[in-house]
């Protein structure tokens, strides 16, 4: 089996920094790569995006970034919308528009549900992130997007299909919007800080007035089936991460030893703060 690149993208430990952002600005603006791309414009594209979402309620906030490029997917739209060969998929599984064949091409921009693909008004064609291909072609064992990350949120790989099925269960991984069923070879760890919401709170003791740290907090559901899991910090605070929203007849439980544990009945439309919980 050929070996396909694809690549790893870590939520929790992307901040928005920008800097792949601007690794790809720097590759690709004003240089054209043929055959696999012309220039990108100064401005209104973004082959490498970041998404934010805000999450919780003052002061417990959290705000998640996700880093999107073209997914480079197995069963990518895009080839399906494109003519005359004007979008191929490599035997390494990099997704590249032909940037002549593509021309006048605009159902392209439209079939890609990442939106992932942008509109070239100088060159009348789609473009995109091609995984710096030119690069990897020369070499290369990363593309600059990843080279360019300070905070290790992006690895590059190139294995077998074995390998990335052993990846995706031994590092959790998952892929974004997955009902689209395009298969892609950008997955995500730590996706659901992203996609999915949280119930954060503080915890203090009534007899010392004192923050709780390093309490153990449990949410369970309506059948008492225990959905997540954390302890407070230094400061009482606890974040339970990954919930599907818009979930009811939830319980907090806060157990102290040598306490009744405190419970707490959730409604959960969203990410949420509980505020100041005494015990």
């Amino acid at each position: 089996m050929t070996d396909t690149w694809g690549l790893i993208i870590d939520v929790a430990r992307c901040h928005d920094c920008n800097n792949c952002f601007l690794a790809c600005k720097d590759e690709f603006v004003g240089n054209d790569w043929p055959p696999y791309s012309k220039a990108q414009p100064h401005r209104g594209q973004r082959w490498m995006n970041i998404l934010r979402r805000e999450r919780g309620g003052y002061p417990l906030v959290a705000v998640a970034y996700l880093a999107k490029p073209c997914q480079h997917c197995k069963n990518p739209p895009c080839l399906k919308a494109a003519r005359n060969g004007a979008v191929t998929i490599r035997k390494d599984g990099i997704v590249l528009i032909d940037p002549d064949k593509a021309a006048g091409q605009k159902q392209l921009v439209e079939a890609c549900p990442y939106g992932a693909i942008f509109w070239n008004e100088a060159s009348q064609a789609p473009q995109k992130c091609s995984l710096c291909a030119h690069l990897l072609d020369e070499g290369w064992q990363e593309p600059r997007c990843v080279q360019a990350c300070p905070t290790g949120a992006m690895q590059a790989l190139k294995v077998g299909g074995d390998e990335w099925e052993r990846l995706m269960k031994a590092e959790n991984l998952a892929a974004y919007l997955p009902e689209q069923r395009c298969g892609p070879r950008v997955l995500y760890k730590n996706l659901k800080r992203f996609t999915h919401g949280f119930i954060a709170g503080s915890v203090a003791l009534a007899n010392t007035d004192e923050c709780a740290d390093n309490v153990r907090v449990l949410l369970t559901d309506e059948q008492g089936q225990t959905l997540a899991e954390t302890r407070t910090d230094n400061y009482g605070d606890f974040k339970l991460h990954g919930l599907e929203e818009a979930a009811s007849n939830l319980c907090v439980h806060i157990i102290v030893p040598g306490l009744p544990p405190k419970l707490v009945a959730v409604e959960f439309e969203t990410s949420l703060n509980l505020g100041t919980i005494i015990i």
